[in-house]
């Protein structure tokens, strides 16, 4: 088997909390961090430390706005961020294709 694509793996999206972020980013224009929190049932210090590695990388954009008096923090995949996440599918579908030859 070829470990090169292995070795391409995005480690900033590879880990399981940030992939499931980045699936969910993928699928929607944007997402208000209560929906992200809720929809992976995941802790809001979780959610937040995930977040903040996507966003240091250049993956994920945040926006603040205030709605009924409350401030709403929303993020949205940026253009690097779904050639990221394509480029990091496109390698795990390689990976599959390859252990199906086996």
């Amino acid at each position: 088997m070829n470990a090169e694509p292995f070795l391409q793996l995005d480690r900033v999206i590879h880990e399981k909390g940030r992939l499931a972020i980045m699936s969910l980013l993928a699928a929607s224009p944007q997402l208000a961090f209560t929906e992200i929190r809720d929809t992976l049932e995941m802790t809001d210090g979780n959610v937040t430390a995930h977040l903040r590695t996507l966003h240091e990388a250049g993956y994920v954009a945040v926006t603040k706005a205030f709605q009924e008096g409350r401030q709403l923090t929303s993020y949205a995949l940026t253009p690097p961020g779904r050639k990221a996440f394509s480029a990091y599918i496109d390698l795990l579908e390689q990976i599959v294709a390859q252990a199906k030859t086996k």
